[in-house]
């Protein structure tokens, strides 16, 4: 009888020890790539997972979308300036099996495309293509590094370029630029402005040419506008007509007394 115990307690100690190894657990967001004997056998999950003890290993794959921080990385552009640029990759694992079977490590592995891709494509192009157009370099970003890790089995979703990093001497530069742009705004809304009021003056000036009491009308607009302010002394003007009368009465004059 006694043997008969100590079997069934060695039976249930074996048992207990190898549960562990044939039973597992793989979450909703996970997969199972199952390996036995070191060769593929299948991809199970999610739920229980039975294995057949020391022979099948699985590896779990997450099938979550997953961030990934390019670290800042030192460029040159086409037109030889020297930036730092960082981004965020979005991607997932759509295949289990192949992450587990093409690569080593897919996260290592997408970082390190991520990086030789942000550095080549930011040689590829103008400073000016990449503050202006991110969001065309973003697309292709994008694209190269999914077509790069497609045989991973991994989905590239979104490439983002986080921030950009300029010399100082070329920030001076940039904002010496931005203010001589604004000044020759400026000058030519003046330009415009002038040649605006001239056009109007011109016709001022034709109207007023056809009817000579209408200058003497703007004399007297005006001096209703100066005074307006109590502490102003007003000239009047004389009006043409009246000096001109006084100046051939005084010719008239002096023609008699010689």
């Amino acid at each position: 009888m006694s043997t008969a115990i100590w079997i069934i307690v060695i039976v249930i100690a074996v048992l207990v020890l190898l549960l562990p190894q044939a039973v597992r657990v793989v979450k909703e967001y996970e997969r199972a790539v199952i390996l036995r004997l070191g060769r593929y056998v299948g991809t199970r999950g999610p739920g229980w997972v039975w294995l057949i003890p020391f022979l099948e290993r699985p590896a779990i794959v997450d099938l979550r979308v997953i961030t990934l921080d390019v670290p800042t990385q030192e460029a040159i552009t086409k037109d030889n300036v020297t930036i730092r640029v960082n981004a965020v990759v979005f991607f997932r694992v759509l295949e289990p099996e192949k992450a587990v079977l093409e690569v080593e490590d897919y996260i290592r592995a997408t970082s390190q495309i991520s990086q030789t891709t942000l550095r080549s494509i930011c040689g590829q192009s103008d400073l000016d293509e990449v503050l202006a157009k991110r969001e065309k370099i973003n697309q292709t970003l994008a694209k190269i590094i999914d077509e790069s890790t497609d045989p991973w089995g991994i989905k590239v979703s979104v490439v983002e370029m986080k921030e950009i990093e300029l010399p100082e001497t070329m920030k001076r530069a940039m904002a010496a630029q931005a203010e001589a742009e604004r000044e020759k705004r400026a000058k030519l809304i003046h330009a415009e402005g002038e040649f605006a009021a001239s056009a109007k003056l011109a016709e001022a000036g034709k109207v007023i040419a056809s009817a000579p009491a209408a200058l003497q009308l703007r004399y007297l607009s005006t001096l209703t506008e100066v005074a307006s302010e109590k502490n102003s002394t007003l000239i009047f003007p004389i009006p043409i007509d009246l000096v001109s009368v006084f100046m051939e009465f005084m010719k008239d004059k002096g023609k008699s007394s010689t």
